[in-house]
């Protein structure tokens, strides 16, 4: 999985980029249709201490997922939004699952003319 991360008016060092880049890596393995990752870190001008923002824009087949978060560190950031999308993909995940069951229980029902599990479909 590619992962381009930008840092906006500020240059990140080695060691998050290479945080960032482990954090995506892991959520990569969940779903196997990750092309990529775009992460874009900024630092917002306000008195507030939780001023830096992780933007991630997670690239999966059919359709991008995005999970902004803002905290004190850039590292605290980027685990509340990974851990977002991390949810997001479970969703997907089951979303699919769930049709799949579905769609074969309608195919068993056509095969044997059964109609008791109807109600189990939806």
């Amino acid at each position: 999985m590619q992962v381009n991360i930008n840092a906006v008016h500020f240059k990140a060092d080695k060691q998050l980029e290479t945080f960032i880049a482990e954090k995506l890596k892991k959520i990569g393995k969940i779903h196997e249709k990750v092309i990529g990752s775009e992460v874009t870190l900024k630092l917002e001008n306000t008195d507030k201490p939780e001023n830096k923002i992780a933007e991630i824009r997670l690239k999966i087949k059919g359709n991008d997922l995005i999970s902004s978060k803002q905290c004190k560190t850039f590292e605290e950031a980027t685990d509340l939004a990974v851990e977002a999308l991390r949810r997001q993909l479970k969703k997907i995940k089951d979303k699919k699952t769930n049709k799949v069951v579905s769609i074969n229980k309608l195919e068993k029902i056509r095969k044997t003319g059964e109609t008791e599990d109807i109600e189990d479909v939806e």
